[in-house]
């Protein structure tokens, strides 16, 4: 064709869009590159290659747009990835290539970097080579730039004013929620609630995740639960009726928790408490902690009490196996073979080995439970919060103020710091012990008849808690009746 027609310009079109809306059915590119193409069919052009970004901000420095960047490398080469030849650009507007100074001069540096191209947007045929036209450009960015910020404080401040008055702003309907995001959805809201209660007392984010699966929930945008999204769930203050933005509660006049409009899943201590304990497990990340999954209760709590031929305790950590198939029961617990550093001299039946620590690890649990809550005083340190805030609040009104005892701008942003430095770590101390009050009050609950229905993890944290090992005495030769009383059990001190 450019044999026939030297004069014919072969173009590229460039696409892109910040949001792709829900659906993410990239409409909004192909509204685009047909537009492009009409166009450069009146204007006798051959569209030979089209880049695309979908769903992607170009006023963000942490987004990477690999449409463009390939536009850019073509541009310089001055050929498509096919080999055809680029003699110019076509975009929907201009803020569709850029919206920052850097990316407008590296796109007009490549743009330059060969003679004679064209280039058409909305306001028609631009000629990139003409003078004074780099600082046109320049100007039209940081127009465009001034406007992205003005929409994203504009929308930054209608959220927070949203929030301060108690009102919802998820842009997806909530898991646990009815889609006017304010009613609960009963199924999900009681696994939410399960969840929050298991997790307190002592269940891991993984199996709550797991459970979720099998029992067939999804999130509100149509994909299956993983470890991250459950975490997010169960971290977020929604459930308790709070709101956050950017980590910190939202706050009245008076420093009190604004509480939304929603219905609420849990309570403020259950929030803190799970907030707390998924933290803690992730060392302040919320990730999941690695290790062996066992199967069995007391894998590694059992200890080979065998007494051995140099009068040493082989005191080997004993595992579970599955049990014969003949066998009443389903496992069992042995000591390691000799070769794998064990005696082999030690084998306890399983059912009613971790029955018998059950009922001992229950009445252990039951008697501290009585004393726990008591253990958790009331926080003693309110008034110097509230004295805090009163310093603070006295600082602004100083600052704005117009009279004698009005301060200026260096001694108003040198103590701000402080002030605001010691209400965190004092909130920080709230949720703390907001966090062990609400553990205090779940062990009051009836644990023996809780226990059931914990998980094999929750049952092997609560036994590590109370006990260090159990040491498990060899039975004799021949079919012997079980006998507990060969289990000894290591308590913990309170040390």
């Amino acid at each position: 064709m450019l044999a026939a027609d030297p004069t014919l310009k072969c173009v590229v079109c460039y696409a892109r869009i910040s949001f792709d809306g829900r659906v993410k059915d990239a409409h909004g590119i192909e509204d685009q590159h047909r537009g492009m193409t009409d166009n450069a069919r009146k204007l006798g052009w051959l569209v030979v290659y089209r880049y695309t970004d979908n769903d992607k901000s170009a006023s963000k420095e942490s987004v990477v747009r690999d449409d463009f960047e390939q536009l850019l490398n073509d541009l310089a080469t001055a050929t498509t990835p096919e080999g055809y030849p680029i003699h110019g650009v076509m975009a929907v507007n201009d803020d569709r290539l850029y919206r920052r100074p850097s990316d407008w001069e590296r796109y007009l540096k490549a743009f330059t970097s060969q003679e004679g191209r064209v280039y058409h947007d909305s306001n028609g045929v631009q000629d990139l080579y003409a003078e004074g036209f780099e600082i046109k450009g320049l100007v039209g960015v940081a127009m465009s730039l001034s406007e992205t910020r003005k929409k994203q404080r504009r929308t930054r401040n209608s959220h927070r004013n949203r929030a301060l008055r108690g009102q919802s702003v998820a842009a997806w309907r909530p898991f646990g929620w009815e889609d006017d995001k304010i009613t609960l959805r009963p199924e999900e809201a009681k696994a939410i609630r399960e969840a929050v209660e298991d997790v307190i007392a002592g269940a891991s984010v993984s199996e709550i995740t797991r459970r979720w699966k099998e029992a067939g929930f999804i999130t509100s945008r149509g994909n299956p639960f993983q470890y991250q999204t459950v975490k997010q769930v169960l971290v977020n203050p929604r459930l308790c009726g709070y709101r956050e933005i950017k980590g910190e509660l939202v706050r009245d006049g008076d420093d009190q928790p604004i509480v939304g409009e929603w219905d609420a899943i849990v309570t403020p201590k259950q929030w803190f408490a799970i907030t707390a304990k998924i933290r803690e497990r992730g060392h302040g990340t919320g990730m999941p902690r690695g290790g062996l999954v066992h199967k069995y209760l007391l894998t590694g709590i059992l200890r080979c009490g065998n007494v051995l031929e140099d009068g040493t305790t082989c005191n080997n950590k004993m595992i579970g196996i599955k049990a014969n198939d003949w066998l009443k029961y389903r496992h069992a617990y042995m000591c390691k073979k000799t070769v794998d550093g064990g005696c082999n001299k030690t084998y306890k039946r399983g059912d009613k080995t971790d029955d018998a620590i059950e009922r001992l690890v229950v009445a252990k649990l039951e008697k501290e439970a009585a004393s726990k809550a008591k253990d958790v005083p009331d926080w003693d340190k309110a008034d110097t919060l509230e004295r805090a805030i009163k310093s603070r609040n006295e600082l602004e009104r100083r600052w704005h103020d117009d009279e004698d005892t009005a301060i200026d701008d260096e001694a108003f942003f040198r103590n701000l710091p402080v002030f605001e430095r010691r209400i965190k770590e004092l909130r920080a101390d709230q949720a703390k012990h907001e966090a062990l009050k609400a553990e205090a009050e779940a062990a009051q609950e009836d644990i023996a008849k809780s226990w059931g229905s914990k998980t094999l993890t929750q049952k092997r944290e609560a036994i590590k808690k109370v006990l260090n090992a159990v040491v498990a005495l060899p039975g004799g030769k021949g079919n012997k009746v079980f006998d507990p009383e060969l289990l000894k059990p290591v308590w913990r001190t309170s040390e």
